[in-house]
């Protein structure tokens, strides 16, 4: 354990840095609430979307690293924002008409269009629950109607009403000169109507802990700032968490990174020290755009999971957090190869390696073998040409190529042999554009099926690719390329493909050759 804390406390991989900057906020000794505490925020004002989740996953990468490094004890924190009024209806939902009538009312108030809980709020809820639990996530999710019903929040509420002031001119330095003039810290919840009521207020009294303001006809209310009756605007709500619960780090999308400095001087102001903050960059969706919850655009967590292992998707979060990048279909196949890379090289590797590997981030000390004796890439190019409509055609194929292999003993193997079925048809084989061979391709092609009529070498993989090579140089391709993307073209009906040689090596000799006797013939075409 010793050589693995020294190796993390040098390791550059991203958690254990964000991990050590935690750490060294404890260098003289162990916070006074007993843990080090890792708070991610969520606000479901509409479906929770796979952004949501990977910031709960990439914090519990941090937290994971800060228990290889200290032995201080952890916690994580889910907070939902469900006291948050409901601004816009999002798209994606049923009963549209009957949400409009719930504009401004907090989403634990709002009516579920789906019809299975009290409300959006604890619909949205209970659907990032099951997100979270779906991968075995330990965590303490809090909900912001009952942070604020129950009095665990009273007491900074009621320092924020003898602070006021202080935090009014943080605030009002950052708002346009006409928003600050019905600006306040605290928005009261209407006593009639429910609604969350952005009006200035015509008195704080610190004392007795109320707030009076107009509501929008014009009739006077008082309301205590303690259970429930008030909610505070979002940036000084983020301050004010951070300084009730004792949060020591959190991170969010770069959206926020703007209002760092306000969401710390919201703590300061209220007697906490701020957390350890890391910002991430954002999802696209295929278009380049900026993922939302509640267009629906882009790819939900339940979608990735229809096509690839949940394994995939945490290596897909944890590469390159502060790089933007497209979270789309597309991306899958990649994913799932390089993960089982990483799971392969594992093995071999001294301490050092292993904390930079992406796999201890997502597994952390429990890391699994890889039985994936076949690439998911080549698994979809199976598809392909055999047209196959469940995984136990590609089984066939599999078993050639890797006797041992069984999907008893392949559990991996085969659950991404059905996965590979279904993306291939949904994605694959829709796009699939086959074209006739140029007289020079066709001259080539020829050749190699001659070859490998004639050829006695067995399924070895590389000796094929050797042999395709060979024929694509005696053709004159130049770059050679070109030969191999002819092939794919051809053969697959794609611009780009697997290692020619290992497609061989799996499909079959025959069948290769079978292949290239119809496309010639123009058959696929």
């Amino acid at each position: 354990m010793s050589d693995l804390r020294d190796a993390a406390m040098q390791s550059k991989a991203w958690p254990f840095e964000e991990a050590r900057r935690v750490l060294k906020r404890y260098e003289k000794g162990a916070p006074e609430k007993g843990y080090v505490l890792f708070e991610t925020g969520y606000g479901p004002s509409g479906l929770p979307h796979i952004g949501t989740f990977g910031e709960v996953l990439r914090t519990t990468m941090v937290r994971r690293a800060f228990e290889v490094i200290s032995d201080i004890p952890t916690k994580l924190v889910c907070f939902s924002d469900d006291l948050d009024g409901l601004r816009k209806v999002p798209g994606n939902v049923p009963n549209q008409e009957m949400l409009a009538e719930h504009l401004q009312r907090p989403l634990t108030s709002v009516p579920d269009p789906f019809g299975t809980h009290e409300s959006f709020g604890d619909h949205n809820n209970a659907m990032l629950q099951r997100f979270l639990d779906t991968f075995g996530f330990e965590y303490e999710f809090v909900s912001a109607r009952d942070f604020y019903r129950s009095g665990r929040f009273d007491e900074i509420l009621l320092r924020c009403a003898e602070r006021y002031d202080d935090l009014m001119a943080i605030m009002l330095k950052s708002l346009r000169e006409e928003r600050r003039e019905t600006y306040s810290i605290f928005l009261p919840i209407h006593p009639e109507t429910g609604r969350v009521l952005y009006v200035p207020m015509k008195n704080v009294d610190a004392e007795n802990g109320t707030v009076t303001f107009d509501d929008e006809d014009g009739k006077e209310w008082t309301v205590p700032v303690t259970g429930g009756h008030v909610k505070l605007q979002w940036k000084p709500d983020f301050g004010a968490r951070w300084a009730a619960l004792g949060v020591d780090f959190e991170m969010y999308g770069k959206e926020h990174a703007t209002n760092e400095k306000i969401y710390d001087a919201i703590c300061r102001t209220l007697g906490a020290r701020p957390p350890e903050h890391f910002s991430y960059e954002l999802f696209l969706d295929d278009q380049g755009g900026k993922i939302s919850k509640s267009s629906g655009n882009g790819i939900s967590i339940d979608e990735w999971l229809t096509y690839a292992s949940t394994e995939s998707l945490a290596y897909f979060m944890y590469q390159k957090p502060k790089t933007a990048k497209r979270l789309y279909f597309d991306v899958i196949p990649k994913a799932v190869d390089e993960y089982h890379q990483q799971l392969r090289a594992y093995a071999d590797q001294d301490a050092k390696a292993r904390m930079a590997n992406p796999v201890f981030h997502i597994h952390g000390h429990n890391v699994p073998s890889s039985d994936m004796v076949v690439p998911f890439a080549m698994l979809l190019n199976l598809a392909s040409v055999s047209a196959a409509e469940d995984k136990n055609k590609l089984w066939g194929f599999i078993q050639r190529y890797a006797p041992d292999a069984t999907p008893e003993a392949n559990p991996q193997m085969d659950e991404a042999a059905g996965f590979a079925v279904r993306y291939y048809n949904d994605f694959v084989k829709p796009q699939k554009t086959y074209r006739a061979p140029t007289d020079k391709e066709r001259a080539a092609m020829e050749d190699l099926a001659a070859r490998l009529k004639a050829w006695d070498g067995g399924l070895d993989a590389e000796a094929l690719q050797s042999l395709v090579f060979a024929v694509g140089k005696e053709h004159e391709f130049e770059p050679l390329r070109d030969w191999f993307k002819a092939l794919y073209e051809v053969l697959l009906g794609a611009s780009q493909g697997p290692r020619f040689g290992g497609f061989i090596a799996l499909y079959g000799v025959d069948e290769t050759v079978a292949l290239i006797g119809s496309a010639l013939a123009g058959e696929l075409t």
